[in-house]
């Protein structure tokens, strides 16, 4: 929906000043950044690994609910529910008055984490101990995705104790199993409990902002994901001695084949999506590699350029599908001709790209009756969600006034996140948090993860004014 342009409110303001000092200079935190810091350590020190002891997310969930339930909400708004035995799912909705009609908003976030050990850390950090220092937020999560989830718990809360009546109701669902396991919580949750989760559409993780140079460079929404496929590649034959070798050999023609795999390249296509990624990050890249950005926005058909872009393999894994040899086994014995050769090949997959026809595509490659392609798996996936004004204008604007000069940048992620199950049940995901990192150091998954702790008080004033703007009838102050 369109909005007026009005200037940054007083607490926006707040948040701008008490972040933009030197790293360690963070000024006295306000009640509601408080509350925010304090519910992001309680969920960093609940270890929600699916294999740790005791793990998983139900912990994490409750307390979670407890706090809701601590702030006034009715025990009937706030439930947990288990996806799988230690996997529990919180559920709160913040009721509107409904007066436009409108389906309500879904503000996700998943509660689990990946492993982590405090040995391959460094010596004086503990990834399930909360540490400040040196302007960052230290510990499993922080990145990936519990300040998402503090945010949407903190931010409930304010608007509760400010009386905020949205004109449609408001779903934070913080969910089970997106890192792995088998008890997804998304899934579970669309398959037998819709009607707690059913919306419009829903704003979730896998966007976020950029800095280049320790500064603001995208704010990006992921409004697409690739979907992810395994193939593998297998090639039998009798085998013998080795001492009489044959031709016929396994792992040569395994090896031929996936040589063949190697020099292919899928052709570049574009969907709203990425077409706009090339168009905004053309804005801000200088020099040919912004050229031919415009160029392939215009005509995918552009060779010259899409040969240049493909050298950055951010680049390439946007503008087509890709798949890649992963694994690797044969034979049974050092003196013996291999009887078997077995290939995994990764595929991700673009979202209007027919599964079927990728692994047609395969065969094809292969080009050896010997190399058996498995069978088409199961579609998955849904289709991009839709660049609508009532979504990408107050993030726009928004990112106009708290991050002045910088593009909001549609992107489709190469990875995934729970939103391909939302898409596929027909309801759109926009991955969006005005929360920035360093683009050339993501930790996320891996050693000393962190968060700046500037960007986790402006990314929590983004999403409560986003969500407020999206769930009120008129411009609010």
């Amino acid at each position: 929906m369109a909005v007026a342009h009005r200037p940054l409110s007083a607490l926006a303001i707040v948040v701008l000043v008490a972040t933009s000092g030197p790293a360690g200079a963070q000024a006295p935190l306000n009640a509601h950044q408080q509350l925010a810091r304090d519910i992001y350590e309680e969920l960093i020190e609940i270890n929600t690994t699916t294999d740790a002891d005791p793990g998983g997310t139900t912990k994490a969930a409750e307390a979670m609910a407890a706090r809701l339930k601590a702030a006034g909400f009715p025990d009937a708004d706030v439930q947990v529910v288990s996806s799988g035995p230690r996997d529990g799912n919180l559920i709160a909705r913040f009721r509107g008055n409904n007066a436009t009609g409108r389906k309500p908003i879904l503000l996700l976030a998943h509660l689990d984490v990946v492993a982590a050990r405090k040995e391959d850390w460094s010596n004086d950090l503990d990834p399930f101990t909360f540490t400040e220092r040196d302007g960052y937020y230290y510990g499993r999560g922080t990145a990936d995705d519990k300040a998402m989830a503090a945010i949407w718990v903190a931010n409930l809360i304010r608007m509760k104790q400010e009386g905020y009546v949205p004109d449609r109701d408001l779903i934070v669902a913080l969910t089970a199993d997106e890192e792995g396991g088998d008890h997804n919580g998304v899934d579970w949750l669309l398959k037998n409990r819709r009607e707690l989760i059913d919306a419009a559409y829903a704003l979730n993780e896998g966007g976020g902002g950029y800095l280049k140079n320790g500064k603001p460079f995208s704010h990006n929404v992921q409004a697409a994901e690739k979907v992810y496929y395994d193939f593998t590649w297998e090639v039998r034959n009798k085998g013998g001695h080795s001492s009489r070798p044959v031709k016929d050999n396994a792992i040569y023609r395994l090896s031929e084949a996936l040589a063949r795999l190697q020099k292919f390249e899928f052709p570049v296509k574009l969907n709203e999506v990425t077409r706009g990624y090339f168009e905004k990050l053309a804005t801000v890249e200088t020099g040919q590699t912004a050229a031919d950005m415009r160029a392939i926005a215009r005509n995918p058909g552009d060779t010259a350029a899409a040969r240049r872009l493909s050298a950055h393999p951010v680049y390439n894994a946007t503008m087509r599908t890709t798949c890649v040899a992963t694994q690797l086994e044969g034979g049974h014995a050092p003196n013996a001709l291999p009887q078997l050769a077995r290939a995994t090949v990764n595929c991700r997959v673009l979202p209007d790209h027919d599964i079927a026809q990728v692994r047609e595509t395969l065969v094809g490659i292969a080009g050896d009756t010997a190399v058996h392609v498995s069978p088409t798996p199961e579609r998955r996936g849904g289709p991009p969600s839709p660049l609508s004004d009532e979504v990408m204008r107050p993030v726009e604007r928004l990112t106009r006034e708290m991050w002045p000069g910088i593009p909001v940048v549609p992107v489709m992620a190469t990875g995934a996140t729970d939103g391909w199950y939302l898409r596929a049940a027909g309801i759109p995901t926009y991955g969006v948090s005005g929360l920035f990192g360093d683009m050339d150091d993501s930790r996320a998954h891996g050693r000393d993860e962190r968060m700046l702790v500037k960007s986790f008080f402006e990314g929590q004033e983004f999403l409560y004014r986003l969500v407020k703007e999206l769930s009120s009838p008129r411009p609010v102050s």
